[in-house]
């Protein structure tokens, strides 16, 4: 297997920045809405705002991959000295919340980095440069993809026979 460099986006959140706007919301909902800038719906948007204004607790989540089934995690985290929730740190869509679903068919959503822009709107429009966008390059080993080796075995199967093909794996397997 060979190393290859992978492109990883993220955006990273300073929390003593954010002020709670919603800005992000806002021009992320109207990014994806059909046709695009047509409405604005925050419950169509992949970065949620968590606010408890009492609580001075305002908490930008951008949306990551679907699970089928809820953590277990229910901890309470203390960061200068405001209480957040595990929940809100999370960026899944899960079965226990209703945060990064679509609306009206509750099919999950997952941020997308505005994939056409040259950075995520959200970012643009955050007036308190709370959200920072960053790309970096990572390391990362060739998936071996089950598809493409069974493609090849077939092929060389139907080329020199099943069994010379099983008979030379065998052979190979006691050589190592």
């Amino acid at each position: 297997m060979s190393n290859e460099k992978k492109k990883v986006k993220t955006i990273k959140i300073d929390l003593d920045k954010c002020n709670g706007c919603r800005a992000c919301e806002m021009i992320c909902s109207a990014y994806h809405a059909t046709p695009r800038y047509s409405s604005n719906n925050p419950a169509r948007s992949r970065i949620r705002m968590i606010r408890k204004p009492l609580q001075d607790v305002y908490l930008p989540v951008y949306a990551g991959e679907y699970t089928a089934a809820e953590c277990m995690g229910r901890d309470k985290y203390l960061i200068d000295g405001k209480e957040y929730d595990e929940c809100a740190f999370c960026r899944a869509s899960c079965p226990s919340r209703d945060a990064f679903k679509e609306p009206d068919s509750g099919l999950p959503l997952k941020c997308d980095m505005c994939e056409d822009e040259d950075e995520p709107l959200c970012v643009k429009w955050c007036i308190n440069d709370a959200l920072v966008y960053e790309e970096r390059e990572e390391d990362m080993e060739e998936e071996v993809v089950q598809e493409e080796i069974e493609t090849g075995l077939k092929a060389l199967a139907d080329k020199y026979g099943l069994d010379n093909l099983v008979d030379t794996i065998a052979r190979m397997s006691k050589k190592e």
